[in-house]
Order: C-alpha cells, then sequence, then structure tokens
C-alpha cells in the first residue's frame, strides 16, 4: 500500500509539471522584435500616401492640361462690341489702308480681302464712295463654299449648290440655311482697315449672331 501511495503521488507531481506554463526564452528581445516591426510599417504607410497623393496631384494637373482647351472650345464668346481687331489685308498679306483702297475700287464694289482668322471677307464700297461699317465672310454657310459676288445680278451666287445672298449677306435662296457672316470694318488711326467680331445683333435678321 505504502508502495502504491508513493507511486500516485510521483505520477501527480510529474502531470503538474507537464501541465504547467514553459518559460518562454528572449520573450522581452521578441516584443522589441514585434514593436520596431510595427513602427517601420506605420512609417511605410506615411510614405505611401505621400506618394499616392503626388500621384493623384500629377495626373488631376495633366487631365486639366488635356481638358481645358476642349471646355473653352464649347465656351460661346464674350458679349460687348469688337475690340481689338485685325487689319484687313490683301492676297499677298499686305496691310489695307482706307485712302489707297478707294482710289481703286468704285463705289458699290465688293471686293475680298483677309478677315479674322484668315477668312475670306469681303469689303463694301457705298454709293457715296466710303467703306460700309461691315464687312461679310463670303463663306458660304451650305456647306462652306467661298460665295463670289456677282455684280450684274446684285446678289452673291454660290456655284455649288445654288444658295443666293443679298447685297447685305441675307439669304433670299436655299439651301443656305443662315445669312453670311458680320464683321466690323473701322478705319485704325493710321489709315489701316480693321476687322473686328460682331457679337451685336444681327440686323438682317433682328437675332442674336449664329457665327
Amino acid at each position: 500500500m505504502k508502495l502504491l501511495a508513493l507511486a500516485t503521488a510521483l505520477f501527480s507531481a510529474g502531470s503538474a509539471l507537464g501541465f504547467s506554463p514553459a518559460s518562454i526564452p528572449n520573450a522581452g528581445r521578441v516584443a522589441t522584435t514585434l514593436n520596431a516591426g510595427a513602427e517601420e510599417l506605420y512609417i511605410d504607410q506615411d510614405r505611401r500616401n505621400i506618394m499616392n497623393l503626388i500621384l493623384v496631384g500629377s495626373a488631376g494637373v495633366t487631365i486639366a492640361g488635356l481638358g481645358l482647351p476642349y471646355v473653352y472650345f464649347f465656351l460661346p464668346p464674350s458679349a460687348g462690341g469688337g475690340g481689338g481687331g485685325s487689319s484687313a489685308k490683301d492676297a499677298l498679306g499686305n496691310d489695307l489702308f482706307l485712302a489707297s483702297y478707294l482710289e481703286t475700287h468704285m463705289a458699290k464694289d465688293r471686293s475680298l480681302a483677309q478677315g479674322l482668322k484668315g477668312d475670306a471677307t469681303y469689303l463694301i464700297v457705298k454709293e457715296d464712295k466710303t467703306l460700309e461699317s461691315y464687312g461679310l465672310n463670303a463663306v458660304c454657310t451650305h456647306l462652306g463654299c467661298v460665295v463670289p459676288w456677282s455684280a450684274p445680278n446684285n446678289k452673291f451666287m454660290c456655284p455649288c449648290h445654288g444658295s443666293q445672298y443679298a447685297p447685305t449677306g441675307a439669304v433670299v435662296r436655299g439651301p443656305a440655311p443662315l445669312p453670311l457672316a458680320l464683321a466690323h470694318c473701322d478705319v485704325a488711326d493710321d489709315g489701316k482697315i480693321i476687322f473686328s467680331t460682331w457679337s451685336e445683333t444681327d440686323f438682317r435678321t433682328e437675332k442674336k449672331p449664329w457665327w
């Protein structure tokens, strides 16, 4: 019986030792390593956020640079009179001056000059041998042909599809849907003939300019 009691006591002591928590070697070193790794991860996340912001900012600037010209293209021109015009030029690109122009062009003459944006534009000499206060863009509003002036018929007649315009550029026969575009025609202090944008009401239609 004594042997049995001794064996039981030894077995119980061994079981208690077997299930007791074992000590972890270098526990402090492991904890320090984990803390250092966490700190390094935090720093990397900050850097990543900064790089993301730089990337998004660069992409935004690039998209804005590409997109703004398209936005400006669809914006309507500013209202107001024709300011900041450009000088009328002949076929060789020489500036036209009123005095010399009237010496070589008769009353009721309608001759082409280079106008705004280089478009062919008619200068109109009135019956009293003065220059009309507006010029007419020669581009047909149907399909873009240059419309010649027919003096015998006293109107502009498009050779492409038969559109016809009155001396003022108003449509008298289709298929052209709109009158010829207007441009202000003035004379600078040095005598140069100047074209500028017409943004007021179109006196022929009493509507806003279509151009």
